[in-house]
């Protein structure tokens, strides 16, 4: 896919690292950009090369078929797990021992060695849990 490093481009990923924590659809990356005049095609198009350098992690948002990207870009989430919570929609990153801990017992047991870049937990955050 051709690259095109466009102010759209740029635009788009000043939002993404402002808002590392959120789950965002397309559409909803769209509507607020919509100020900035960055069209519905170039969301898409850019969200798809970024998926590809790395930049961001695509999942399905639970309880749907809809796509939800998040910036994975920065240093700190390359070495921790993503923990969701699936009341709020917050994204968290597990701390690095005990992503470490955690990769290295799930390889001792059971010889797995975890994805950490694509491994997302989901459950219910501290916040949720206490309302």
């Amino acid at each position: 896919m051709k690259k095109y490093d466009t102010r759209q481009r740029e635009l788009l990923i000043a939002f993404l690292e402002r808002h590392p924590h959120q789950l965002l659809s397309v559409r909803e990356i769209a509507q607020i950009l919509c100020g900035k005049q960055i069209s519905l095609s170039a969301v898409y198009r850019n969200l798809t090369q970024l998926e590809a350098d790395g930049l961001i992690r695509k999942a399905i948002k639970t309880g749907s078929r809809e796509a939800v990207y998040q910036y994975v870009g920065s240093s700190v989430c390359r070495s921790h797990l993503h923990m969701s919570c699936i009341r709020c929609g917050k994204t968290f990153h597990m701390s690095e021992e005990h992503t470490s801990q955690l990769r290295r017992v799930v390889s001792e047991l059971d010889g797995f060695d975890l994805d950490i870049h694509n491994t997302v937990l989901h459950g219910i955050c501290p916040g949720c849990t206490l309302t």
